[in-house]
């Protein structure tokens, strides 16, 4: 492996931090968005049946088995464009379609016949999905080109963190004032307005990224001949940190679906109130602010993997509780369900450090790097995560009773969704539990040998 360090190349700093900020904001434009509405849009105002959604959710995730890890590859294969970089080239071959195809998911289709309907939304969230791996795939990966340095990583992870703060407390959050009216009912052409604007705010901000972050660390990439990529899925059978983060990333996106997707219905057919979502979204903003100031300090006495632990197990015990007891005032469910969440926020913040460990993990126990490879196969099982949280949502949605596009729903059906949302967020502890707790075997004395090893090899 032949690693180049430009020595004309500025120093990292704020500008990469801010530059990588942008970068996951610009995807989280595209990607918050249709994870949080798109089932919404196509069962309100489309009026599509949940069991369909929840196939198209499932199929699209099996083509996604095939297509990310050959698109993933890519970098780690080919260097493309002229500036000598790994990643930006492909980034910016697809910001422009991941914004069409966002816009494409919340086109209102309703005057179309059932068959074109469907065909449509097909089409589009498929194509949605193939736009947003070709950037967030060389977008994690740039991690490991961007520094080598532990501590700085770590401040790329909380950069990372807090791209998708902005769009979540800030654009995300103000949503539901605009997507419903006073009465509670959907806006259809507001989601085809919203989708425009953040289209075009994503390609801003992955401008921003690829104008402001550098790229330091400059590996050779392997060519046809020499690169392997039945030998890349090998290796991750022996990378028991991948797979620990992996099975815990699951659980993590487990509960992104049910406090976006799920937790529309719950405060519009439980509580009577969607627009209490903004509430819902902005509360957490001082948790997750407090969480990136003092995440660093906390992870140098207890660990990353530690500190995630405690506050998880924190998380399980309320959710618990959350899931056994109903809070019939919305508000006070608000609260509780923000304070008993705060493992989840811890989560998110550490989450990609992690990830660049086991990137390293892999270097350190195969003596190759394949970042591209490897962060595809991890970003497969963010793709899991979501897709089975949205499938069982959608499936499970049809099961109860719900009826797409109903002025209101038959008796029962908001119990049923109460327990869903909240039981959902049961299961994603206890799989963050298991992954980091049980499976992920980096505690902070074997991560220093790996970076002391790797140092000495380069």
């Amino acid at each position: 492996m032949d690693i180049k360090i430009e020595s004309s190349q500025r120093k990292f700093g704020f500008k990469d931090m801010i530059g990588y900020t942008l970068g996951d904001t610009g995807g989280s434009f595209i990607n918050l968005y249709v994870d949080s509405f798109f089932l919404t849009f196509c069962t309100y105002v489309l009026g599509i049946s949940p069991f369909y959604m929840g196939t198209l959710f499932l199929v699209s995730r099996l083509w996604d088995a095939i297509n990310d890890p050959i698109m993933g590859s890519f970098p780690d294969r080919w260097r493309i464009g002229k500036s000598g970089d790994k990643f930006k080239p492909w980034i910016k071959l697809f910001i422009v379609p991941l914004a069409i195809s966002g816009v494409l998911c919340f086109t209102d289709v309703s005057s179309f016949s059932n068959t074109a309907k469907h065909i449509w939304v097909s089409v589009a969230y498929i194509l949605y999905g193939m736009c947003y791996t070709g950037t967030s795939m060389p977008y994690g990966s740039m991690a490991a080109v961007i520094t080598q340095d532990p501590v700085e990583r770590t401040k790329l992870s909380s950069a990372r963190s807090l791209g998708g703060m902005i769009v979540g407390f800030g654009a995300l959050a103000a949503l539901p004032q605009i997507l419903f009216d006073k009465s509670g009912n959907v806006v259809p052409s507001a989601f085809f307005k919203v989708a425009i604007v953040f289209g075009i705010l994503s390609i801003l901000c992955y401008i921003g990224l690829l104008t402001l972050t550098t790229e330091r660390h400059s590996q050779e990439n392997n060519t046809d001949s020499k690169f392997n990529y039945l030998n890349v899925l090998k290796s991750v059978v022996k990378n028991r940190p991948l797979i620990g983060v992996m099975v815990a990333t699951v659980g993590s996106l487990l509960y992104i679906t049910a406090n976006s997707s799920m937790g529309t219905y719950l405060y519009k057919e439980y509580y009577n109130a969607p627009q209490i979502l903004t509430m819902a979204t902005i509360a957490t903003l001082p948790i997750t602010i407090l969480c990136v100031v003092f995440i660093p300090t906390l992870t140098k006495k207890l660990g990353k993997r530690n500190l995630i632990l405690y506050t998880v197990l924190f998380n399980t015990i309320g959710s618990v509780g959350l899931f056994l007891v109903p809070i019939p005032n919305p508000y006070v469910f608000l609260i509780l369900n923000t304070i008993f969440c705060i493992g989840q926020s811890v989560f998110t913040v550490i989450i990609w450090a992690l990830v660049t460990d086991c990137l390293d993990y892999h270097e350190w126990i195969t003596g190759e790097r394949n970042d591209g490879s490897m962060y595809s196969i991890y970003t497969f099982s963010r793709k899991i995560g979501s897709t089975l949280a949205s499938t069982v949502a959608s499936y499970a949605l049809g099961l109860i009773g719900y009826v797409a596009g109903a002025a209101s729903q038959p008796v029962g059906v908001a119990e049923n969704i109460r327990y869903l949302s909240t039981g959902i967020i049961v299961v994603t502890c206890i799989l963050e539990l298991i992954g980091i707790g049980l499976i992920f075997n980096l505690n902070n004395k074997k991560t220093q040998q790996m970076y002391s090893e790797l140092k000495e090899r380069r």
